[in-house]
């Protein structure tokens, strides 16, 4: 069965409307536990095809076509957006070993400028990076914050010039300025230095999967090809991953799957010496780990520690046995993080679905930090130094700024170190947020979050309103502000983020409840969540829209299928939602290290939970909402040939006359674009979509 059509779009419909691209029949066919799958668009699989990339380039001329009596909008959102955010604005600086560490970005460039300045921020200004000289005629680029070696005199820098996640790793002496001759091609970008200040440690990918599974060690001067392996990790349902201690005694070696963890720790000051192992692997024993003063500090969930408890042990007893209690499990209460300084412990905890902050003294006294708002988000960040007497954190919430304080371990001082700034006439008392409960189909209360301008909140069921959710892999969806989101608010719209299971924002339960055979109530919440903001007047049910990406965008093809009839109007953003035939896949990234969050479809059961919800494989002859889609042809996280699958499917089986559209970013990855201007763009778009469904022109 062969339709060969080209996918290449027709002239114009009826009307002058322009008609949408065709993508070509093949039917491949999938068959397992007995059950036969006919997957007309399986073709579409393959990045370098001309006929692949021509039917892409076809749905993307298609969406400018129709977004066209929309051009003015979208340039006017961006410029909107621009002329709200800062664009010659310093990140919060970061004290280390002597030196202040920040990134800023100068009016005009897209990219930001990494430097430093000794002893002071009064200092003359040393630029350890410009991003925008690298980026001189690339489409896309991203380079993470650079590492700079112990003693202050090396850079480390990683750059990725297709979003696909594979960097080239570069060294730079900051004393000359100078590139050094040493490159290392395809890796990870995830690399910490000994401290010798020569050696450093980094983490390979198979080039398939793109699965970290190496360390490597590479001493400066010598060929990449004579790095010495340091660790394999050979089981294909674990990624690698490295980080220094707190004290720097150790590199600490990461094996990682979704229930399951394990480290080994290297010898900083001899990092030539095998890594030897913390605690071996034990299937559904979850633990982090850090190194200061004698002791190692292990965040756990043994014991029956669900929302886990801290334990510490002397470094060379590590057998659990050992292990002494600092801070106790709480069946309320979730361990996130931990910091450790020399004279405190704080840590990061999640209670009622808010995190807190509580700071503990090695001498027993302890309290927790205020924030006094209803709702909002915070977390600890940037915090290297262990004689530090403050701890860092990040506070925002959907009325606040980005904030980053250093709070006084001793005094209880709140310094506010950097808000971010919104330009022009944004007053957050203009803005209320709120925090709502929706009943789920089974009873459960699920937490919303929301945001409206004052003025423009008319309640009654008269206000368009954005729903965004996410609900898987136990992340999260918090409450936090953004400055680009205040083009809707101030035209009327209400933003809600629905808490959903599958995230842990209610304790480990939460996202427990929302994995693997439990799924489905992520997407029920979702319902409810909806329907709840309707009842209760806060949306106009004509006017209620959705938006979730990756993961999320699972969820928004989920709830397509379940209640087509509920939003409308999508936004799915680099959506997951070919779920059985990549979990069947073991050579797509990603897949064989997340049985544990969907299930494994090699086993009966599994495929048939995983098919009942499959986005993909449910598309039904139905009248669906209005749907913008949006993928990366280098997305290393979910491929992007499964929203081009979908989007084809959709286009050929629904009913009705509702607006389909695809959006290729043909230069970027998962994460969208990675300059600056070139965001705003994107969210112009997204926007624009929104207004134009909601009726709403200026």
């Amino acid at each position: 069965m062969s339709d060969r059509g080209s996918g290449v779009e027709g002239e114009r419909g009826g009307e002058g409307v322009p008609r949408p691209p065709v993508a070509g029949r093949r039917v491949h066919v999938h068959e397992a536990h007995g059950h036969v799958r006919e997957d007309p668009y399986y073709w579409l699989r393959d990045r370098e095809d001309p006929e692949v990339l021509a039917y892409l380039g076809a749905e993307n001329d298609y969406l400018e076509r129709v977004m066209g009596p929309q051009a003015a909008l979208r340039a006017a959102l961006a410029d909107e957006i621009e002329g709200r955010i800062a664009q010659d604005d310093r990140s919060a600086p970061v004290r280390r070993k002597g030196w202040w560490y920040y990134q800023r970005m100068e009016e005009g460039r897209d990219y930001p400028i990494y430097a430093r300045r000794r002893g002071s921020m009064d200092a003359p200004e040393q630029v350890m990076l410009d991003v925008n000289v690298l980026a001189e005629d690339l489409a896309f680029l991203r380079v993470p914050p650079p590492k700079v070696s112990p003693d202050g005199r090396l850079m480390a820098y990683a750059m990725d010039p297709r979003g696909r996640n594979v960097f080239r790793i570069g060294f730079r002496d900051l004393g000359t300025g100078e590139d050094l001759p040493d490159r290392i091609e395809g890796v990870t970008g995830n690399m910490v230095w000994a401290n010798d200040g020569r050696t450093l440690l980094y983490t390979r990918q198979d080039m398939q999967t793109l699965r970290p599974y190496q360390v490597l060690r590479h001493r400066l001067g010598a060929a990449p090809d004579e790095d010495v392996l340091v660790y394999q990790e050979d089981d294909p349902t674990f990624r690698v991953a490295i980080s220094p201690s707190k004290s720097e005694r150790y590199v600490l070696i990461g094996s990682f799957q979704t229930v399951t963890h394990e480290y080994r720790v290297l010898d900083a000051d001899d990092p030539s010496r095998p890594p030897r192992i913390f605690l071996a692997r034990e299937r559904g024993h979850e633990y982090a780990l850090d190194h200061l003063g004698e002791h190692f500090y292990v965040q756990s969930n043994r014991d029956g520690a669900r929302g886990f408890a801290l334990w510490r042990v002397a470094d060379e007893e590590p057998a659990p046995e050992r292990w002494e209690l600092v801070v106790p499990h709480r069946a309320e209460v979730l361990l996130e993080d931990f910091e450790l300084f020399d004279t405190h412990l704080v840590t990061q905890e999640r209670e009622a679905g808010l995190r807190r902050l509580a700071v503990r003294a090695w001498d027993g006294t302890s309290h927790e930090v205020d924030f006094g708002e209803p709702t909002y988000v915070t977390w600890l960040i940037d915090n290297p130094e262990r004689g530090s007497q403050t701890v860092r954190y990040y506070y925002s919430s959907l009325t606040t700024p980005p904030s980053y304080y250093d709070y006084d371990l001793a005094t209880r001082e709140k310094i506010l170190v950097k808000q971010e700034r919104v330009l022009g006439e944004f007053d957050p008392v203009d803005y209320a947020s709120e925090r709502i409960w929706a009943s789920a189909q089974d009873g459960t209360r699920v937490p919303i979050s929301l945001v409206y301008r004052r003025a423009g909140f008319q309640g009654h069921g008269a206000n368009p309103l954005l729903l965004y959710g996410y609900g898987s892999y136990g992340i999260s969806s918090d409450p936090s502000f953004s400055a680009a989101r205040l083009s809707l608010l101030d035209r009327g719209f209400v933003f809600a983020i629905a808490h959903v299971r599958g995230g842990q924002e209610m304790g480990r339960a939460w996202y427990e409840d929302g994995r693997q055979e439990q799924k489905m109530n992520t997407f029920t919440d979702f319902i409810a969540c909806a329907e709840h903001l309707g009842e209760e007047g806060y949306a106009d049910p004509g006017r209620l829209y959705a938006q979730g990406g990756s993961a999320g965008g699972l969820l928004m093809g989920a709830v397509m299928n379940l209640r087509p009839d509920l939003f409308q109007g999508i936004l799915a953003h680099v959506p997951f939602v070919d779920v059985v035939t990549t979990m069947l896949d073991d050579s797509i990234p990603l897949t064989t290290g997340e049985f544990d969050e969907w299930g494994d479809p090699r086993d009966g059961d599994d495929y048939a939970y995983m098919l009942s919800y499959s986005p993909y494989d449910n598309v039904a002859a139905t009248a669906y909402p209005p749907t913008l889609v949006s993928t990366g042809l280098h997305d290393s996280q979910v491929q992007f040939w499964e929203p081009a699958k979908w989007v084809a499917r959709l286009r050929a089986t629904k009913t009705g006359d509702s607006l389909l559209l695809l959006k290729t970013n043909m230069d970027a990855g998962h994460g969208g674009a990675a300059a600056r201007r070139k965001k705003y763009e994107e969210i112009a778009l997204y926007y624009a979509f929104l207004l134009r469904l909601a009726q709403i022109e200026g």
